[in-house]
């Protein structure tokens, strides 16, 4: 079993920044992956970014390459996202996931998944 614990949601204007965290505890594989996904209202969950925990490697959305970073610390078994240029559309509830294998995108091939934290953007 995997535990997944977000935190860093808030309001933000355009243009701002947010730094989202993702606690990790639990049985976890070596070759796993973590991921963000949100959730804007009525729509449904989408792929933000991903990463390979044991390499490092990233994975974006093309709509938020280069505004958004993917990133992990492995001593503190935490992954981020840092999302900056921030605009009304990214407004949605985010979540973080686990998947025992890297390279994926969609929601279905993640395995665990946190309760999700709100970022809304103000125009």
């Amino acid at each position: 079993q995997v535990q997944l614990v977000e935190s860093g949601g808030g309001l933000v204007q355009a243009g701002g920044s947010l730094r989202l965290s993702c606690a990790i505890s639990g049985r976890t594989f070596s070759t796993y992956a973590m991921a963000w996904f949100r959730q804007p209202p009525g729509k449904e969950r989408e792929f933000v970014a991903a990463i390979s925990w044991r390499t490092g490697d990233t994975d974006y959305a093309d709509s938020v390459k280069g505004r958004f970073t993917i990133s992990r610390e492995t001593v503190k078994n935490t992954v981020y996202l840092q999302m900056n240029r921030l605009n009304p559309e990214d407004t949605s509830v985010y979540y973080c996931a686990y998947g025992v294998l890297p390279g994926n995108r969609k929601p279905h091939e993640y395995q665990f998944w946190g309760q999700g934290t709100q970022v809304t953007v103000s125009s």
